[in-house]
């Protein structure tokens, strides 16, 4: 099973908007690496759930509910999305400023490339980011 932080910007859809929803497909996806890790999330797979903006946090896991597909708007044919469960709140939230301080955290493209809005985490950095949560 692989790991993978997926970020939002919470007042357009947040970690609650998820919980009430249970489940979502989740799309917006257009940068070309950003696309790339998620076309590489596969079924089960966890996903951190990263608040941008003033938060600036990472703040619930989800599931990966199936594999990504082709975007159904089909406005372009390179963009895919994939569907999402909510699965759990963390007891506390991670905040970016404790991932650039952490000596494993600090190597997460969250990160070194803070654009990127999918991004890949090892067993390693997952397990670090779940004892920060008290999870």
């Amino acid at each position: 099973m692989a790991h993978y932080i997926l970020k939002t910007e919470p007042d357009t859809y947040s970690y609650d908007d998820l919980a009430r929803d249970k489940q979502t497909v989740w799309d917006g996806i257009s940068n070309a690496l950003a696309l790339k890790h998620l076309r590489g999330i596969a079924k089960g797979d966890t996903l951190a759930i990263y608040h941008t903006g003033k938060e600036k946090q990472v703040v619930g896991l989800a599931r990966a509910a199936g594999a990504p597909f082709p975007d159904p708007k089909g406005k372009d044919a390179k963009l895919a999305v994939v569907e999402i469960k909510a699965w759990k709140r963390l007891p506390k939230p991670v905040p970016l400023s404790v991932f650039r301080e952490d000596a494993v955290l600090s190597k997460t493209d969250l990160v070194r490339l803070s654009r990127l809005s999918v991004v890949p985490l090892t067993d390693a950095q997952f397990a670090r980011l779940l004892k920060l949560a008290g999870a």
